[in-house]
């Protein structure tokens, strides 16, 4: 007899699972319309406008028309809308317009795509300057004489929430990725002094490191130490106008122990010693560049210089961006940028200017211009010793803080609503779209 057949099912596949996700991405901007009775009689089709403010990786501004965006309405509502002020196609988006009832009692006007239902869904903006609103978005003569106006002012509330979608599919493992390491064992490696092939020489004192880290790190020493036109001999770098730091000869802690006992006789309680932290910056520079160039971070200043001072912070921070220009460190560059952007002051913006003028930092220049420029800020810079600096150094600034001051003045006339129309046709009631851009 022969061996009967067993019957076997197919073999089934397994079922892969994914998901597509859509949600939306809010944001939120309040603009406060300041002098409302000013802005009446600027015309039918020009507008005052808010910053522009970012939600979902585009940037929107609120646009308010006090006499009406379009001459069919005879100038007896006013317009409210919300413009896409970025570069982008087809952006989806749901849009909320609220007008404040400031009397405190919450009757709001709110004209709001959220929670509720959309028969054609969100609404699209097809490019940059295309716009959602109401023409017609409150009668000018009930407006005045509502809880609407407070001390002469309007304040609008939007809320901007764009529209996102991805695809995620099944996950059946997850094993975690351990941190990188490498920072920590380049800087193990520094201290350990372990295979150093190249000294620094600053101020009579030495330095150790390793040719091929500095040249990874730094194309100026890759040129110093391996370029065509490289000294003959590369075991030794001289570095010229640093100062060395002297804990290499007396401990750190002994140094500002030191210095603040020659400092505390100098001074009577309450003064600032800013030679002692301008010192302790020059102390610690050396130090803090191998540090960056092993590590890829900076050392907690606090820790190295024994000190909590944003002023010292600072101080440092200026040093250091010199150093890294120098030898094109881009990262630590940014760094120093950075930290100078958070710690402008009366006191340091000047300096911080002359510095980001000197060594190309043009989006720290753009921020010390814009904070030297204001009206309140103004005159106490121009009274610090680092204005005087900036006049010897870079005397062409002036010119450009005085062009700068100068367009300050021109957009605060136009914010309060003598700004010229940039929409030549404009949009429908639906808010569809504009032609021109905006600028």
């Amino acid at each position: 007899m022969g061996t009967p057949e067993v019957s076997r099912s197919p073999t089934k596949s397994p079922l892969t699972v994914s998901t597509s996700l859509t949600e939306t991405v809010d944001g939120f901007h309040e603009f406060k319309i300041s002098s409302y009775s000013l802005t009446k009689g600027l015309g039918v089709g020009k507008f005052v406008a808010s910053e522009t403010f970012n939600v979902g990786d585009y940037t929107w501004a609120i646009y308010f028309y006090p006499d009406g965006k379009s001459p069919e309405d005879n100038s007896s509502y006013v317009s409210l809308f919300i413009a896409l002020a970025s570069e982008g196609a087809d952006v989806r988006a749901l849009f909320e317009l609220t007008l404040v009832d400031q009397s405190g009692n919450g009757k709001h006007k709110v004209h709001s795509h959220f929670g509720r239902a959309l028969e054609s869904g969100p609404y699209t903006l097809k490019y940059r300057g295309s716009m959602w609103g109401y023409k017609r978005f409150f009668k000018k003569s009930t407006l005045e004489s509502s809880d609407y106006i407070k001390d002469n002012s309007l304040l609008v509330r939007c809320r901007v929430g764009v529209v996102k979608s991805c695809t995620e599919g099944q996950r059946n493992y997850n094993i975690p990725v351990p941190v990188s390491n490498l920072g920590q064992q380049f800087g193990n490696l520094l201290e350990s002094g372990k295979g150093c092939d190249v000294t620094f020489e600053v101020d009579e004192e030495t330095f150790s490191a390793h040719k091929l880290v500095l040249a990874a790190r730094s194309p100026v020493f890759r040129a110093q130490l391996f370029g065509p036109l490289r000294d003959r001999n590369t075991d030794r770098i001289e570095i010229e106008d640093m100062e060395s730091p002297i804990f290499k000869v007396l401990s750190f802690w002994d140094c500002i122990c030191l210095v603040w006992i020659f400092y505390s006789r100098m001074y009577h309680p309450g003064s600032s010693p800013g030679a002692l932290l301008l010192l302790l910056s020059l102390l610690t520079q050396d130090k803090v560049l191998l540090h960056f160039i092993y590590w890829d971070e900076l050392p907690d200043m606090q820790e190295l210089m024994g000190i909590d001072s944003k002023s010292a912070s600072t101080l440092v921070a200026q040093h250091l961006l010199v150093v890294a220009d120098r030898y094109a460190l881009e990262r630590l560059k940014v760094i120093c940028e950075s930290r100078l952007c958070e710690g402008i002051t009366i006191n340091t913006a000047a300096t911080t200017l002359a510095l980001a003028e000197q060594h190309h930092c043009f989006q720290l220049k753009a921020v010390c211009l814009k904070f030297v420029s204001l009206p309140e800020n103004l005159k106490a810079v121009m009274q610090t010793d680092g204005f005087d600096y900036l006049k010897k150094s870079c005397p062409s600034l002036l010119t450009e803080l005085l062009k700068y001051v100068a367009r300050l003045g021109e957009h605060s006339v136009s914010a309060s609503g003598y700004r010229k129309e940039m929409f030549a046709d404009g949009c429908d009631a639906n808010g569809r779209r504009v032609k021109q851009r905006l600028h």
